[in-house]
């Protein structure tokens, strides 16, 4: 019997830019050069000629995933004889601070909203379900702000189950960047969207176990698809870096900004305070609770040093 191919083993199949971008079938672009600009992230180049090799094309996959999806639960609705009606399919997007995956869920649903199949898309935020900073103080934990254990993932998995069953109404707490905090008496509300689009560091982690021998969900269990967006430790910390250089003369420089003061240090200054923000928080949280999701993943877009897509991993069906 001849010897299993090592590379088979994986439940990836990897494809590099240039064969996933001769995937991108014949239909127009559907953005323009300002709808990129709209969607684009600080600090983050993504260009329409990005869009169009890569997100064009995963936009039709998942469209593709939602389809069948959707046959599949008529199939079994049919066999059950049960008239439920069908509920929203749902995307994970996750992956480092400052690797673009905001980015990567904003431009996904400008595009998935333009197919047929789902004109209704919406995008939530774990950003929402953080702990109010007051809470975070009394548990000392404004340190780990992004850690699994600052987000109140009861709720967070309580939304999505609730959007998943078909609810025709949720809603959701709002986050600010400026302030850096839970916008108090602000909710979003999502409305039976035939696609939600859940981003945040963390979607793709497992469940915690209470105790021995219990059972419990993990967020991840309620996506029909997920993406981990990849990239280089290094060149995410350079990235992240040169977004907060470009946060001085922006978000920062805002009166309420909880980040006022950075406002006014030098490059240098800034630097060395992204560094240690970076080496001290982000660098951790992404290695021991960011990273290793990424094998739980749909998806996994890994990207170059200047930000573009290098190649795209799928999972094996």
């Amino acid at each position: 019997m001849a010897p299993i191919d090592a590379s088979s083993r994986t439940p990836f199949v990897t494809l590099s830019r240039d064969e996933w971008a001769a995937l991108a079938d014949a239909t127009p672009l559907p953005l323009t050069e300002d709808d990129v600009r709209r969607v684009r992230g600080v600090a983050d180049p993504i260009s329409l000629e990005e869009v169009d090799v890569i997100y064009r094309p995963l936009s039709r996959l998942l469209d593709l995933y939602s389809q069948a999806t959707g046959g599949l639960h008529r199939a079994t609705t049919e066999f059950l004889g049960e008239r439920a009606r069908r509920t929203p399919f749902v995307i994970g997007v996750a992956g480092s601070v400052a690797v673009g995956k905001s980015t990567t869920a904003r431009v996904l649903r400008e595009l998935m909203a333009r197919w047929p199949a789902s004109p209704r898309v919406e995008l939530v935020t774990t950003d929402g379900f953080l702990l109010p900073n007051a809470e975070l103080e009394r548990r000392g934990l404004m340190s780990r702000k992004g850690f699994p254990e600052s987000y109140d993932r009861r709720a967070l998995r309580r939304f999505v189950a609730d959007v998943k069953s078909g609810l025709p109404e949720v809603t959701a707490p709002v986050y600010s960047h400026v302030t850096y905090d839970i916008v108090p008496d602000e909710r979003v509300v999502v409305r039976s969207p035939d696609v939600l689009i859940v981003e945040g560091l963390n979607v793709l982690a497992p469940p915690i176990l209470r105790e021995p021998g219990s059972s419990a969900f993990a967020l991840s269990d309620y996506f029909d698809a997920s993406i981990y967006v990849d990239a280089r430790t290094d060149d995410v910390r350079r990235w992240y870096i040169d977004r907060f250089l470009t946060l001085r003369s922006t978000a920062f420089s805002r009166p309420d900004s909880y980040f006022r003061s950075y406002a006014d240090l030098t490059d240098d200054e800034a630097v060395e305070r992204a560094s240690y923000i970076w080496d001290t928080i982000n660098a951790p949280n992404l290695a021991r609770n960011i990273a290793p999701t990424r094998a739980r993943a749909t998806i996994i877009l890994s990207k170059g040093a200047d930000h573009s897509i290098e190649s795209v991993r799928l999972r094996k069906l």
